[in-house]
This record gives structure tokens, C-alpha cells and sequence, in this order.
């Protein structure tokens, strides 16, 4: 190839959220010129809103287990690259303050943009271009290994092409599905997408009992999935939130990337309750059902189970033996069916994108078209909720840099 033919970048980068950003930066820092297009007039801003505005940007125990796939050995190879304690060690050397939740989660103490600065000056570091807002109208694979890309501002010509443009939740920021529509052109597979960490909407008859306990939280044990289901079943012990169009709460956002239409979930109410204990310990015959619940749960939902079985006023030691054990049935094994999730709008990230079974897990490069690479969520790669996603953007990210 001659000088005047060859390419002005030897990468460019579509889609400037954390995965985009991140790789970008190593890349840069590796020598690498890095030109980083988006749509957007603001970029980071999934960052920005995520983790209630402190981001929860990775989770110190995140591991192979924590993440969906069809290929779930996919995701082995980046991550044992780049490590929790690695983006630790980064957001540490530019003293951000943070702070861990719960099993794991590490939040900003004081908001997410730092870690969105943070991106940037890594950036800068390496040296990297950043353009927006740019459209990207076209992306073609020319001969001698180039790939060229055209916008509403011009033709770049580069080494390689990564798209990392996410998933298609929350579209009021700009989510689209370009980098599902880009693998198509290049006959990649895709795996059925749908929302995911996402509430779960009921109908009315479903929800009958519940619906006027909007705003409770409780920590509960929930079951969703099915045995010979792409996912199985899972199980997880986190808060379930009543709202008034359903349930919320990290249990149900869990649950929701393993349920399937037309299923059911169960909930166990009582969580590590032991209910045999509760139920006969002789200092609680003289009570009411409502005020025996009341030890364990929120009164207004001890309340409203104790009508379901009609079992409200009623002292203990005239509840028989049939009622005790339909009683604690709609306790432990409460199940019901969700009509739908509440969508895009609500989903914290995608379930499905690009098949990684045509991906090569040690780069993230097509098998079929060497110079294309797929990084973050448009992958067909889901974590749980509590920072996994981040981490995966930070791990596939950290691959792709590695190998451009």
C-alpha cells in the first residue's frame, strides 16, 4: 500500500459511551490513532444517569456467573484480562472517592460524571480524536484492509472499525440499534433482543391485592425462569419494590432477564424467615395473624395477606392447621404472572445483540471480516444487576484496544 493510500487512523471508533470511551483510551495509550465518532450532542450519558447518578462502575466479585449469554464461556477470555480490582486501581489514581454498597458494588461517593471525566482525560492521554455530534451514514470495507466510514462531515479511512453504540434501553439519550444494523450488513448473527433489568408490569386482576401498597420495599427471595429455557432458572435475594404499575426493585430487575413471556414468577415474602418457627412459637397465640406478620414484614402488607386468606382479626390459636398452611403457601410460594416489562424506556440494559459465537472472545473481531470489532452491550453479553454490565464494557473494551 502506498503512503498516499494509506489509512488516516488506525481505528475508529462508533459510539462514545463507557465501552467506546474506555477502549478508545487504551488504544490510544498503546501507541494506536484513534478517531471516536457519536450521534450525541452530550456525551456519557447512560454513565451519568446510572447508579442513581453515583455509578456503580463495576462489582469487585464480578466473574463469569454474573453474566447471560448463549455462549457463556464467551466472556472468559476478557475478563480474566481486565479485572474489577483493574478499574479499581484506575478510578483510585484519579482520587475518586467511592464506596461499596453490598455484595460488591462499588459506587462514586460524590456523582458519575467523574468517572466520565476520568474517560476523557484517558483519552487525551492517548491522544484520541472525539467528533460529535457526527452521523455515521455508512461503513464499507474497502480492499488492502481498510474501512472506511462515512458521516454528514466527510469520509475517514481506518485499520480497523469497533462499534460499541450499546443497546437500544432508555432512547430519550440516544440509544439506537446501529450496531445491530452494521453486523447484519456483515452477515453476522444476532440473538433476539428484549429489555432486560427491567420492571414488570401486571394486570389489574393479577395485581388486585397488592395494587394500593405502591412505595413498600421488602427484601424477598424471587424464582424466575424455566429449566430447558436458554437461561434456566435463577434465584436471587435482593429488595422487591410495590409500584402501582407492578413490581420493581433489584429482585424483579434480576428476575426479568431470565423470565419469558407468559411465565410466572415466584416470590418467597418471608425471605430467611423460618415460617414453622414463626408460626408456632406458643408466645404468639394470643395475636392477631396481621400482628404476627407484622414481626416480619411491613404492616400493610402483613395486613393484606392476612385478608387474602381471610384470616384478618382472628387470633392465632383459632387459625387450624388448613389455613396456617395456605397461609404460609401464599408467604413462601407467592406466584404470579407478569403481562409484559415496562420496555425500552425502563430497561437499565439489553438481553441479545450480536452473536458471539461469531466473535473471536480473545479481541472481539468478527471471525468473518478481520477489522471489525463489537465491544459492550451490542454484544450478546447480559450481567446482573450491581456493576457487571460496567465491568463488561471495561473487559471487552480492554481486549479490542489490545488487539487493534
Amino acid at each position: 500500500m502506498s503512503e498516499q493510500q494509506s489509512p488516516s487512523w488506525d481505528a475508529i471508533i462508533i459510539g462514545a459511551g463507557a465501552a467506546g470511551l474506555f477502549c478508545a483510551g487504551v488504544a490510544g495509550q498503546l501507541g494506536k490513532k484513534v478517531l471516536v465518532l457519536d450521534h450525541a450532542e452530550v456525551l456519557g450519558e447512560k454513565i451519568r444517569i446510572s447508579g442513581g447518578g453515583r455509578c456503580n462502575f463495576t462489582n469487585m466479585h464480578s466473574s463469569p456467573a454474573n453474566f447471560l449469554s448463549q455462549n457463556p464461556n464467551f466472556v472468559k477470555s476478557a475478563l480474566s484480562k481486565y479485572k474489577p480490582q483493574d478499574f479499581l486501581d484506575l478510578v483510585k489514581s484519579y482520587n475518586i472517592p467511592f464506596h461499596e454498597k453490598h455484595k460488591g458494588q462499588l459506587f462514586c461517593d460524590v456523582s458519575a460524571k467523574q468517572i466520565i471525566d476520568m474517560l476523557f482525560s484517558e483519552c487525551q492521554k492517548g491522544g484520541v480524536v472525539i467528533r460529535h455530534p457526527v452521523t455515521v451514514e455508512r461503513v464499507e470495507q474497502l480492499a488492502n484492509q481498510t474501512w472506511a466510514v462515512t458521516t454528514n462531515q466527510g469520509i475517514e479511512k481506518s485499520r480497523a472499525i469497533v462499534m460499541a453504540t450499546g443497546g437500544l434501553p432508555v432512547p430519550a439519550i440516544g440509544a439506537t440499534e446501529f450496531s445491530l444494523k452494521i453486523a447484519e450488513q456483515f452477515q453476522l448473527p444476532i440473538v433476539a433482543v428484549r429489555p432486560a433489568l427491567v420492571p414488570l408490569s401486571f394486570t389489574s386482576d393479577e395485581f388486585a391485592n397488592l395494587s394500593e401498597l405502591s412505595g413498600l420495599s421488602v427484601p424477598v427471595k424471587v424464582t424466575s425462569g424455566q429449566k430447558g429455557q436458554r437461561y434456566g432458572i435463577c434465584h436471587f435475594d435482593e429488595d422487591l419494590l410495590l409500584t402501582h404499575k407492578g413490581l420493581s426493585g433489584p429482585a424483579v430487575l434480576q428476575a426479568s432477564s431470565y423470565w419469558h413471556e407468559g411465565e410466572g414468577i415466584k416470590v418467597n415474602w418471608l425471605n430467611d424467615v423460618d415460617c414453622d418457627e414463626l408460626f408456632n412459637d406458643d408466645a404468639n397465640r394470643l395475636k392477631s395473624t396481621e400482628t404476627i406478620l407484622a414481626m416480619v414484614l411491613p404492616q400493610r402488607l402483613a395486613k393484606s395477606f392476612a385478608e387474602q386468606k381471610n384470616l384478618l382479626g382472628r387470633k392465632w390459636a383459632e387459625v387450624g392447621k388448613k389455613d396456617r398452611q395456605a397461609l404460609k403457601d401464599l408467604l413462601t410460594q407467592w406466584s404470579v404472572k407478569p403481562a409484559g416489562t415496562l420496555g425500552w424506556k425502563k430497561a437499565e440494559v439489553m438481553l441479545g445483540g450480536v452473536d458471539t459465537k461469531s466473535l473471536d472472545g480473545q479481541t472481539m473481531m468478527s471471525k468473518l471480516h478481520p477489522g471489525l470489532y463489537f465491544i459492550g452491550e451490542c454484544v450478546d453479553v447480559t450481567g446482573h444487576l450491581g456493576g457487571h454490565n460496567f465491568q463488561w464494557a471495561w473487559a471487552s473494551g480492554f481486549a479490542c484496544a489490545q488487539a487493534l
